[in-house]
């Protein structure tokens, strides 16, 4: 569900006729005038950039364009294979990374300690290093890599890349994660230029990667992610939905009866993820008795089917459903899916029982309750895909084809 809706024109430029190309919508040189009403000629022209660029490569033949008949046209496609994406997903005390092709097929992958507690100085220098090893691992040069993404656990402001009061990322607040992020990439990474940076928050990279890998024709897609803190992602017809000032989607915030007296550790009571989050389980299986730091050490603890864990596990889903009843009575979205380290079938059964007691009936009759396809992926396929579509906007092309010189 790529590309701006609407049909370009004559004025339609290189940028408009690459997303005609990626989109699928116009794919030969005739349906191309067509889509635009450009000349053959203009045609011409404007895909010749495109092709010296490195950005379109001809394939096979495809249907005749001359209702007169005669030779299959030649088809277009973008060309995936001219560059690769940089992308990490940063948790409170985990990260992974990767190595991306265009088209959203991760060829190195690594993962590891990181505490974001330690600050973002130290955890994105150890980011550049990690990257540095990838592109060697994945026979690729620093100099191809046309940008990078990341994901992290607090709210964004999109316009500065900077995360804003995140509750679960000291020392974060403010920083210049874009800069600090580029060049700790030139340092460790041998020919490497400047590349753009784009950040967001993991929930709603989430769910850009797992809406356009497998559900495109969904409208209205929601993801919840329950690890350490409970947040979720919105894609609304393609495009991530960010509110104002990138505060969408925090649910984990949402105050809930049961948690009157649970401290969260935003310095408020009674939030959703003070006591349906995944630390919040861990910090009760600890009181039990049961060792069980972070969300991460609760989806071991499940996926050995612990009772007590497996128990929790469910009473939680049934804390985060009844929030999801109004999320999903607002936005009434065609698919919401279930990620991170809770997702398993008690906590999804949990969510089940009283998202579909509270919610209205109408709200749900076509709504599919899914866990997670792409797994602890989901975050990285998202901000591969936000820096391709960054990168390649229509509007961005034609500045990136001046400065190649083409």
């Amino acid at each position: 569900m790529r590309g701006r809706p609407g049909k370009p024109g004559a004025s339609a430029g290189a940028g408009d006729l690459l997303e005609l190309v990626r989109s699928g919508r116009a794919t030969t040189r005739g349906a191309l005038q067509q889509a635009t009403g450009l000349s053959r000629a203009t045609v011409g022209q404007r895909l010749d950039r495109l092709f010296r660029a490195g950005w379109l490569r001809e394939g096979a033949g495809g249907p005749v364009d001359s209702p007169l008949g005669g030779r299959p046209s030649i088809t277009l496609e973008f060309d995936d294979a001219h560059a690769v994406v940089l992308a990490a997903d940063l948790d409170t005390r985990h990260a992974r990374a990767a190595v991306l092709t265009l088209a959203g097929e991760i060829l190195a992958e690594r993962s590891g300690v990181l505490l974001l507690e330690e600050g973002p100085d130290a955890v994105l220098g150890e980011l550049g290093r990690w990257f540095a090893g990838l592109l060697d691992k994945a026979g690729h040069q620093a100099h191809e890599v046309c940008g990078i993404g990341l994901a992290v656990p607090g709210p964004v402001d999109s316009d500065t890349g900077r995360v804003v009061q995140p509750p679960i990322m000291p020392g974060w607040d403010g920083y210049d994660i874009t800069g600090r992020l580029a060049r700790a990439f030139t340092e460790h990474a041998r020919g490497a230029a400047d590349v753009p940076v784009l950040v967001d928050n993991d929930a709603n990279l989430m769910a850009y990667g797992e809406q356009r890998t497998a559900h495109q024709d969904c409208r209205a897609f929601a993801l919840v992610k329950v690890s350490t803190g409970i947040g979720a992602g919105v894609v609304v017809d393609g495009r991530i939905y960010r509110g104002i000032d990138g505060g969408a989607g925090d649910i984990g915030h949402i105050r809930v009866p049961e948690g009157a007296d649970a401290l969260c550790r935003c310095g408020s009571y009674g939030c959703l993820a003070a006591v349906a989050s995944g630390g919040a389980v861990a910090r009760r299986l600890a009181q039990a008795g049961v060792p069980a730091a972070s969300g991460s050490d609760v989806r071991d603890l499940l996926a050995a089917g612990h009772p007590e864990a497996v128990a929790l596990a469910r009473e939680a889903g049934r804390r985060v459903g009844e929030v999801l009843a109004t999320v999903v009575t607002l936005l009434n979205p065609g698919v919401l899916m279930i990620a991170g380290d809770l997702a398993g079938t008690p906590f999804l059964t949990g969510v089940r029982e009283l998202l579909y007691q509270r919610a209205l009936p109408r709200s749900t009759a076509h709504l599919d309750v899914v866990v997670s396809r792409l797994g602890e992926r989901a975050g990285l396929v998202g901000a591969g895909a936000l820096v391709v579509e960054h990168l390649y906007a229509p509007e961005r092309v034609e500045e990136r084809l001046t400065a190649l010189g083409v």
